[in-house]
This record gives structure tokens, C-alpha cells and sequence, in this order.
């Protein structure tokens, strides 16, 4: 009897061993340490000859893209296209940071003028004289992090642009320059399209610009950024080309001054939702895009009018009445290790007068939760991430770890949830980011004391993100590079 009451109690103890080992690990993620840090080296010391691979030995003659046209571009990652030049990991690290606060500054005050209607030329109109300023900052306005070739002109010439979706104008860098900064295409020349075709004061594209001016009836266009960068020059329309199609008469800003913005690159692309952006005046129904780990050399895609995919994982895109640049989506909440975090449900809502809210962005590399929802998820995180050996923090991160030891780790999942009981897992290496060469691991989030939330392309790699616009949704679909 006893014995028979002995091996009950082993065999139980036994099933919940296993139980809770099973139950653990599906709460668990892999992430591996070797692997990501093997990948961190190799970003420093591999040139790639991007220029050259991306150039066409002939230039093909685009044919007229429609509008429910599907067509895709390659991205690229900033380290692919720039030569870094730094001595050590952690450095390229700290330099990523830096452009990423000034990125972050910038879309908050680019909301906070909305918001205020002090951007507004209808109510401030400026004179030609007036489109300049001092740039305050040499560090740059901080969006550059992912490119993707475009040609401008006919014939097309090629051009590395910045992609952008928390921005609407398009432009690039126009000779002659009064100030350009550096750039790997040759500077865009006007004289040698016959497509270039200068916009009106009174034409409806120099109208919707929030800072323009008139010069002998030509319109002029000003965007400025957080940091004091800016680009000034005449807003205009050209040819297009995407992949194999072209698009007539996408009016594009021909910047003769533009400091303290994007090395590199010959200019940006607006993704975001405003009339003025490439996605609206190409009248697409959607668009997507993955991006690969920035430390990586590959490349992924960047698509308009595809499908979205079955498996995604949805959540509702909102309007702001103030400002239709930026996607806003309903979060509803986040879990830490399968447990839900205890946040308040208005923490993520746009308020009436237009502040707050949960925007996508592809320019913000670290996700940005306000303060108190960032405390419970970063706390939590840290509750069951104890047998982890803890190492100072690193610029803006408070919660880095010391995996100098190891190979591969287990570490809690931390999902997003939407509405409709979307879930969102995120793979570790999406937040649990190297921070040095030497095995410094730090959780990328950030706080925010603005009411804007942040969902940054650090959470974002290896995620198709698909921006239905149509259905008003946003879909993220892990492993769909």
C-alpha cells in the first residue's frame, strides 16, 4: 500500500515536472547569442559594393504603372550602403541611438505643431526669404535606416531614397546646390529630364504643403525637422520609376539646400498618409514591407497593391482627425511570459484633442511605450529574467544583461495584443538586442513621456508589415522577407 501511495506520488510529481517544464517553455523563446553576435562582427568588417550591384548596365524603358498595379522595390539597410567606419561595435550601437532620439524628437514635434496648427502656412504664410535655417544638430534627423533604389526622371536615372512612413514629402537632392550634403548617386539634375516640370503657386500639390512660399509663380517647398535639419527648394513633378513601371507627375520636392539630413542617400520617400506622399499619389490600396535585421547584408522588399497575407496578425488602423500622416493602430495591451500586463485601457487611445495614441513607424528603431505601460512590461520582464546575470545600462536602455557566457538563452515572449484577440509574439532577437561585441544584451524599449507610442523597426524585422488601406488594418506577418 505504501508502496503502491510511493509511486503515485512519484508519478505525479513526475507528470507535474513535465507539465510545468512544457507550460514553461511555452511561454519561452529561443534566443541565440552565438549567432547574433557572430552577425554584429561581421557588420564592421564587411564592404559591400552596393552602388555597383544595384546599377543597371543599360536603363530600361519603364512602362506606365496603373493603379491597382502590383509591383515591389529591394531595401536595403543603412549599414549596406554607408561605410560606417566604427572601431567597435558598441559604438555603431551608441550612433544608432543617437539618430533614433532624433527621430523620436522630431515626429513629436511634428505632431505637437499639428496639433497646435502652428505648421499650418494657411494661418503663418512664409516668404521665399524665409525658407532657411541654421541646423542645430549635427547628428541628422535620423529616419535614414532603411533605402531603396528609385529613378527619378526621363531618361531614369537611379537614386537611393530614404523610406519613410512617418513623412509625406517626397524629394532629393537638386543641382545646383547652395548647400548639399553627401550622397553615393550623383546629384539629380534637373536640366538633363525632359519630364521636370515645376509646380504653380496656386496648383493643389503646393497647397498641401504645410510650409511652402512663391518665387515668380514657382512654388517653393521647407521641411524641417526635430533636430533644426531641413531641406528648401523648388517643389516640382517628375517621372517616377518603380521597378519595372513609372508613375507621370509625382510632385517631389528638388532640394537646393538640405543640411544635417541623410548621407548617403540622394533623398526620402513619404510613405505616410497624407495627400502628398508617394503611397497616395500613386493611389495604392496597400502597401508592405520587411525589413531584415540591420546587421545583416541581405536585402528584403518593399511592395504596393500585393495581397496581404492569410496568416497575418491584424489590428485596426486609426484616423487622426489632426494629423493623417502618421498609421495609427488599436493596441489593446501587451503580455510578458503569457502574462497579461496590467495597463490601463486609455493608455494607447488618441484622445479628442488628438494626442496620444499607438503609431507604426519605420523610421524609429526602438519601440517607445509611455512611461507607465513601459514600467510593467519592463518590470515583469525583469521578474522572470532573474537567472539572468544583470549588466549596467546602456544610453537609453535600463535593463541589460551579461550573456558573455552562452550560447543560446530562453528568455520570456513578449507579445503585443490587439483587438479581436490578435496576438503579435515577437522573436527574442526582436527585443533582446547586443549592445557591444563583448555580449551585453539590453530589452529595446524605451519610456516616453510624450502620450505617443511608438512601435519602432527593431520590433519589426522579420516581420512583413502590410498596411491595408483599403480595409483599414495593418498586418504583421513573422518570417515573410
Amino acid at each position: 500500500m505504501a508502496s503502491n501511495l510511493s509511486l503515485h506520488l512519484s508519478f505525479l510529481v513526475s507528470t507535474l515536472f513535465i507539465v510545468t517544464t512544457l507550460s514553461s517553455h511555452k511561454h519561452t523563446t529561443l534566443l541565440n547569442v552565438t549567432s547574433s553576435l557572430h552577425q554584429a562582427h561581421q557588420i564592421l568588417t564587411s564592404t559591400p559594393n552596393l552602388l555597383e550591384q544595384s546599377t543597371p548596365t543599360t536603363t530600361p524603358t519603364p512602362h506606365l504603372l496603373q493603379s491597382s498595379t502590383s509591383f515591389s522595390l529591394h531595401l536595403h539597410p543603412r549599414e549596406t550602403l554607408l561605410n560606417s567606419n566604427s572601431p567597435n561595435y558598441k559604438t555603431l550601437v551608441l550612433a544608432r541611438l543617437a539618430r533614433d532620439s532624433a527621430r523620436v524628437t522630431s515626429l513629436h514635434l511634428k505632431l505637437q505643431l499639428a496639433l497646435t496648427s502652428l505648421a499650418r502656412s494657411d494661418l503663418h504664410p512664409t516668404r521665399p526669404e524665409d525658407l532657411s535655417a541654421p541646423v542645430s544638430s549635427g547628428i541628422g534627423q535620423g529616419s535614414g535606416e532603411y533605402f531603396s533604389r528609385v529613378a527619378v526622371g526621363n531618361p531614369p536615372k537611379p537614386f537611393f531614397m530614404v523610406i519613410d512612413t512617418g513623412s509625406d514629402v517626397n524629394w532629393l537632392q537638386c543641382k545646383p546646390c547652395s548647400d548639399c550634403y553627401q550622397q553615393t548617386d550623383p546629384i539629380y539634375d534637373p536640366t538633363a529630364s525632359s519630364s521636370y516640370a515645376p509646380l504653380t503657386c496656386d496648383a493643389q500639390q503646393c497647397q498641401n504643403l504645410e510650409t511652402s512660399a512663391c518665387r515668380n509663380q514657382r512654388c517653393l517647398y521647407q521641411v524641417s525637422y526635430g533636430d533644426g535639419s531641413f531641406t528648401v527648394g523648388e517643389y516640382v513633378t517628375e517621372t517616377v520609376s518603380l521597378g519595372s513601371g513609372s508613375v507621370n507627375r509625382v510632385a517631389i520636392g528638388c532640394g537646393h539646400d538640405n543640411e544635417g539630413l541623410f548621407v548617403g542617400a540622394a533623398g526620402l520617400l513619404g510613405l505616410g498618409g497624407g495627400p502628398l506622399s508617394l503611397t497616395n499619389q500613386i493611389k495604392a490600396t496597400s502597401f508592405s514591407y520587411c525589413l531584415v535585421d540591420r546587421d545583416s547584408g541581405k536585402s528584403s522588399t518593399l511592395e504596393f497593391n500585393s495581397p496581404r497575407p492569410s496568416d497575418s496578425v491584424t489590428a485596426q488602423l486609426i484616423k487622426n482627425q489632426k494629423l493623417n500622416t502618421f498609421y495609427y493602430i488599436k493596441l489593446t495591451g501587451f503580455s510578458v511570459g503569457g502574462e497579461a500586463i496590467s495597463v490601463p485601457p486609455e493608455t494607447f487611445d488618441v484622445d479628442q484633442s488628438g494626442a496620444g495614441g499607438v503609431i507604426v513607424d519605420s523610421g524609429t528603431a526602438i519601440t517607445r511605450l509611455r512611461t507607465q505601460a513601459y514600467e510593467a512590461v519592463r518590470d515583469a520582464f525583469r521578474r522572470m529574467t532573474q537567472n539572468l546575470r544583470s549588466a549596467e545600462g546602456v544610453a537609453l536602455f535600463d535593463t541589460c544583461y551579461d550573456m558573455s557566457s552562452l550560447q543560446t538563452v530562453r528568455v520570456p515572449t513578449v507579445a503585443f495584443h490587439f483587438g479581436g484577440g490578435q496576438t503579435w509574439n515577437l522573436p527574442a532577437k526582436n527585443y533582446l538586442i547586443p549592445v557591444d561585441g563583448a555580449g551585453t544584451y539590453c530589452f529595446a524599449f524605451a519610456p516616453t513621456s510624450s502620450p505617443l507610442s511608438i512601435i519602432g523597426n527593431v520590433q519589426q524585422q522579420g516581420t512583413r508589415v502590410s498596411f491595408d488601406l483599403a480595409n483599414s488594418v495593418v498586418g504583421f506577418s513573422p518570417n515573410k522577407c
